[in-house]
């Protein structure tokens, strides 16, 4: 019986074991955390407009930050 093709353009293009993961994974979480909580500390000491402007440079950034820009 003919190997399916799928499978073997599947282990044409399967680049092998995956490497290990960067430790990039657990920082991106506690540097989100504290960039959203000292933003919202602004907002709550009463600097609305910059609290609410680091939290849209912040969100952009990680977002850069994680798809790997």
């Amino acid at each position: 019986m003919a190997e399916d093709d799928f499978r073997r353009w599947e282990r044409e293009l399967d680049p092998g074991a995956p490497e290990k993961e960067a430790s990039g994974g657990r920082g991106l979480v506690v540097v989100a955390a504290v960039t959203a909580a000292g933003c919202a500390l602004l907002i709550v000491v009463g600097d609305v407009p910059l609290g609410a402007v680091g939290l849209a440079l912040s969100s952009a950034i990680l977002l850069l930050w994680r798809i790997g820009f």
